[in-house]
């Protein structure tokens, strides 16, 4: 796997640098952390329905039903499309694109530029956006990622399941899925697992990732989580964004030594994880 630098969006998902992805022998001490389950702040999320002009174009241009086709289960289609954006483009974690919306990222891959992590994120949960499966672009933060200057951050995207009603991780990168057992797993949940020393840990992953090498890279990052409260498309989002602190921890308020704003905090897992309707 090439080297991946992994950049946030500023503002919302902010900047930062990662490591390369390399073969380990075993996972890194990880901390036993955990959260509140009932409700604190009964945040208000936005997103767009399909049939949002933006969604349309993207899923006609693309021809996303095509990917998609013969796939019955929600969990099916999530890696149709993983894998699908996965193929897009070679990742490069010094190339911005000239806009962060999933069409425009696309339109340029098609030119052969090479793009970062947070692309892959807007990109997957995107197309999933517009075949019906509710998703949102997911910052995972490092527990000290307010004074470590670089290396602090990863982006992924998160697709809500409604035939399962849960959501899951979906690392477009590296066309990762974990899985325990036969269930995908949100981001929380891994990083629970991970530090449970749950044995029947696994990915789902056409890319060829190795489970036991992604695990190790992907854990120190599994801390502090945020994403935007307004996932709509081609409007004006009015909201910010909204972070998960595990219980006894304070808020990250500064990332890569830079402050974070237009953010609400909260350590409850139903104000992340909303069921989605």
């Amino acid at each position: 796997m090439k080297t991946l630098l992994t950049f946030c969006l500023a503002s919302v998902l902010t900047v930062g640098f990662a490591p390369a992805l390399q073969a380990q022998t075993s996972l890194p001490e990880i901390k036993i952390i955990s959260f509140d389950r009932a409700p604190q702040l009964k945040p208000v999320y936005q997103h767009s329905t399909p049939d949002n002009a933006y969604l349309t174009r993207l899923r006609t241009s693309y021809q996303l039903e095509k990917v998609v086709a013969g796939k019955k289960s929600d969990f099916d289609k999530v890696k149709a499309v993983s894998n699908w954006v996965r193929q897009r483009w070679e990742h490069n974690g010094d190339n911005e694109p000239l806009k962060n919306d999933p069409i425009s990222i696309l339109e340029e891959a098609a030119t052969g530029k090479k793009f970062r992590c947070v692309e892959y994120g807007i990109v997957v949960s995107g197309a999933l956006n517009a075949l019906g499966i509710p998703a949102r672009t997911l910052a995972l933060k490092m527990e000290h990622a307010d004074t470590i200057s670089y290396g602090a951050g990863h982006v992924v995207a998160e697709a809500y399941l409604k035939d399962q009603k849960k959501w899951v991780m979906v690392d477009g990168q590296f066309d990762v899925i974990p899985m325990l057992k036969n269930t995908p797993l949100n981001a929380v949940e891994l990083q629970q697992a991970l530090s449970a020393g749950a044995p029947d840990l696994k990915v789902v992953s056409f890319s060829g990732t190795k489970a036991a090498d992604y695990f190790s890279w992907v854990a120190p990052y599994l801390f502090y989580f945020n994403t935007r409260l307004d996932n709509r498309y081609d409007v004006e989002r009015v909201l910010g964004s909204i972070m998960l602190v595990p219980k006894g921890y304070k808020n990250l308020t500064a990332f890569q030594k830079n402050p974070i704003q237009n953010m609400v905090y909260t350590h409850s897992l139903k104000d992340f994880y909303p069921e989605v309707k």
